[in-house]
């Protein structure tokens, strides 16, 4: 198998819509390797995912060329491949920021450890909560952030605070060193182009599959990439 094409410092990462489906095929492929599968084409895959076998062409290869003439795809080689493109395959230390209803959701989310992501330190300012134990790590202020930064190798937080402290909170990730954040807050929060944000807003998809829900009438409504990109709801 060829390795992933390696994108030169400075070009284009790929669209937000591609790396959505290749996590999907990513899921995909394990879900065939659990079935006993070895190989796979495009079409079976694409019919999987109701997404057309040229679409699915089309977006591996932005990475490079994986396929075998007369074979397909071997799923394993192809899921290593795609696992390095994500990112996954290696771990990632999270931190966790903001331990209200939503952050100790997300604190018990099987879905994170399973992808490699694990919680490593958990902040708050609130000092009802800071001291406290969840799941073996203590709720630390978020003035000790840097530390957890620079002893336990963090670069990915979790923001789970309301949205009138959300951009402080924020510069206050960034100033520490973090370079990736998944923002549940309900607005979005600036950066510098430096730092990558995901914005995860519920109210937002929820909209969206009201709206889907009242104007298709006889068929079965999904909200699209943002959430299919997720590969599975909260656990």
């Amino acid at each position: 198998m060829r390795e992933p094409r390696r994108e030169p410092a400075g070009d284009k990462l790929a669209p937000k819509a591609v790396v959505g489906r290749v996590s999907l095929y990513l899921r995909q492929l394990e879900t065939f390797q659990r079935q006993g599968l070895t190989t796979i084409s495009s079409s079976q895959l694409g019919a999987a995912l109701a997404i057309n076998n040229a679409q699915v062409r089309k977006d591996l290869a932005f990475f490079g060329q994986f396929g075998h003439a007369g074979i397909g795809y071997r799923i394993e080689e192809l899921s290593s491949a795609l696992r390095r493109i994500l990112g996954i395959d290696h771990d990632w230390p999270l931190a966790l920021v903001g331990l209200g209803n939503l952050g100790r959701a997300l604190l018990r989310y099987r879905g994170f450890r399973s992808r490699g992501f694990h919680i490593v330190a958990l902040f708050d300012n609130d000092p009802q909560k800071v001291g406290r134990t969840h799941d073996g790590l203590v709720v630390e202020p978020i003035e000790a952030l840097s530390q957890a930064v620079a002893s336990r190798n963090v670069s990915l937080a979790v923001l789970c605070v309301p949205a009138d402290v959300a951009q402080r909170v924020a510069d206050h990730m960034v100033s520490c060193g973090i370079s990736g954040i998944l923002n549940f807050a309900p607005i979005p929060v600036n950066v510098p182009p430096t730092v990558s944000v995901v914005g995860v807003d519920l109210s937002v998809q929820l909209e969206h599959l009201a709206y889907k829900v009242q104007n298709t009438q006889g068929t079965i409504s999904f909200v699209g990439e943002g959430l299919r990109s997720q590969g599975r709801s909260l656990e």
